[in-house]
């Protein structure tokens, strides 16, 4: 099957797309395009199949840049392949062409950036402690210092979980509202104690407060979709022992 690549205008002419699990050689229920090393699909297939985004990216496996995701605001800058070791963090950025920087997400929020006119992008993995520590705006800080302009960068979110799909409890509501009371208009009332929490309103929002030039969400569900996407959220309402990951990438 042909793999499945989500794009977005706001990122053109800079090469980019959020993979959809179609098109991989997993199978059970990591059926499709699994790119996560973190699960325990087979090593080799979930090699495939990254094997086939480095190729739809146009690079070599070596080059497909991706972090130890820990769910932190932390970002590594890179220029060469990574060698080894994954660094821990949660966003990365380079002004280097020919390295393919790459996400991995199965609810939360895969973010893509750019600065097209100076040659700088950027990745990150935005779930909710994330996002409210602050990893978006890193990412933007990050990419200023290898010479990008705020006023410049686009930022897409990719397929995410959607808030009539997100439903919370109250010791989640009140982390936000610790940050900032008006943080309230991101959740939705269920009639009880229950929230439902507007994860890529919440992203748009932190986003446009940086200040950057474009800011926009694909507006794909992860958990409603599950011909196309994984989710964890969906993984864990069906009791199944696993979950695929799907995979965000860009590259000069």
């Amino acid at each position: 099957m042909t793999l499945e690549i989500l794009t977005s205008d706001l990122l053109a002419p800079v090469r980019h797309g959020f993979f959809t699990r179609r098109g991989g050689a997993s199978s059970g229920v990591f059926a499709g395009l699994n790119c996560g090393v973190g699960s325990s699909d087979q090593t080799e297939i979930v090699t495939i199949n990254r094997q086939r985004v480095a190729s739809a990216m146009d690079v070599d496996l070596s080059h497909l840049a991706g972090v130890h995701q820990i769910h932190s605001a932390d970002v590594a800058t890179i220029s060469a392949p990574i060698d080894g070791t994954r660094p821990r963090a949660d966003a990365l950025v380079t002004a280097t062409p020919g390295l393919a920087l790459s996400i991995l997400t199965a609810d939360c929020q895969p973010v893509l950036f750019c600065d097209a006119e100076a040659g700088v992008i950027g990745a990150a993995h935005a779930g909710w402690r994330g996002a409210l520590d602050g990893v978006l705006e890193a990412t933007v800080d990050a990419m200023e210092a290898l010479g990008a302009h705020r006023a410049n960068i686009s930022a897409v979110i990719g397929p995410c979980i959607s808030q009539p799909a997100y439903e919370v409890g109250p010791e989640f509501l009140d982390a936000f509202l610790a940050e900032d009371i008006s943080n309230n208009r991101f959740f939705a009332d269920d009639g009880g104690d229950r929230k439902f929490f507007d994860l890529p309103g919440y992203g748009l929002h932190r986003l446009r407060s940086a200040n950057i030039g474009n800011a926009a969400w694909t507006r794909h569900c992860t958990y409603s979709d599950p011909d196309k996407f994984y989710s964890y959220r969906r993984t864990t309402h069906a009791k199944e022992a696993d979950y695929g990951r799907l995979i965000a990438s860009i590259r000069l």
